[in-house]
């Protein structure tokens, strides 16, 4: 009877969470952490963890596509990963290799147009993990419906020094000007996989850390951060739609800075320089609480 209980009022709570969704973020990234405590916990091997964690992945691929979310990356294991015993590791490749190609191969993979592809030190990966990352990039990569970057043996430091040594080479045989080097040019040497920034990064099993994961595409983006206590096995729909309105409450909140900063400068600024910030105000003028807004009334954006 508790355990009804409990469902019913889950099942209300998601409806509660999906009458109160404005929109998705575009890149969610996941460190899915978790499943070898998840194992302990339950009292069962560390590999039963790793396999209902994958089930899990399984369905968080389901929600973003219903969701109407382009891209995702999935945190799956880090360079600091090969430093776990020799059993642990095997498993993981074996459970890697078999979804990835379980996945290449899935019909609704392909219904839903999802463009698989691997992120990291790739090349220091079994061959047969590498021969299965190839084969679902091939099989998926006329696909752009929805990205799906699966991280192996990555490790964000290591991409942004990968980075960095290819623009210095670029620097010292004359081919690059170093007042030349921007934005772009980083972007061009890092990792081939993700397409945009990332807007939402959850974190499972109650750490609350980012741990080296896409340290280019989160933290210049101010991404959003969704930390939580269940292991990666345990992770309902109700959590990742709580950590969707974490995403709406920060766009909320930033809409609203930008628009009061818009109005201050409105008020500050010189005639020259006011053209602009008007532009800004009136484009955001909404988000201000009903007060604020009234004070905008006398600074009309189309004058």
């Amino acid at each position: 009877m508790r355990n009804r209980v409990r469902r019913l009022g889950y099942a209300a709570y998601e409806r509660l969470l999906h009458r109160e969704f404005s929109g998705a973020p575009s890149h969610v990234a996941v460190i899915q952490d978790g499943n070898r405590r998840y194992a302990r916990k339950q009292g069962v091997e560390t590999s039963q963890g790793h396999s209902e964690g994958a089930e899990t992945t399984e369905e968080l691929l389901n929600w973003c596509d219903e969701l109407g979310i382009r891209e995702v990356t999935l945190y799956t294991f880090s360079t600091e990963n090969f430093d776990r015993p020799e059993d642990q590791r095997e498993y993981i490749f074996d459970l890697v290799e078999e979804k990835l190609r379980t996945f290449a191969d899935a019909d609704r993979v392909h219904d839903a147009e999802v463009c698989i592809r691997a992120i990291g030190e790739t090349e220091m990966l079994p061959e047969r993990v590498r021969d299965a990352i190839s084969y679902a990039e091939e099989r998926t990569g006329q696909y752009d419906r929805l990205n799906l970057n699966i991280a192996l043996a990555y490790g964000g430091r290591a991409e942004l020094l990968g980075a960095a040594r290819s623009v210095a080479r670029s620097v010292e045989s004359g081919e690059l000007a170093p007042e030349d080097v921007d934005v772009d040019t980083i972007e061009d040497c890092l990792y081939e996989g993700p397409t945009r920034d990332v807007d939402l990064i959850i974190r499972t099993g109650g750490d609350e850390r980012t741990s080296n994961f896409l340290p280019w595409h989160a933290n210049g983006n101010e991404a959003a951060t969704f930390f939580c206590t269940p292991y990666w096995p345990e992770f309902r729909k109700i959590d990742f739609l709580r950590a969707i309105r974490t995403y709406q409450n920060r766009e909320d909140s930033w809409r609203t800075t930008r628009a009061r900063r818009a109005l201050t400068l409105v008020r500050a600024l010189e005639d020259a320089e006011v053209s602009q910030a008007k532009q800004i105000l009136g484009r955001f003028r909404d988000a201000l609480p009903s007060g604020e807004r009234e004070a905008v009334e006398e600074y009309d954006p189309a004058d």
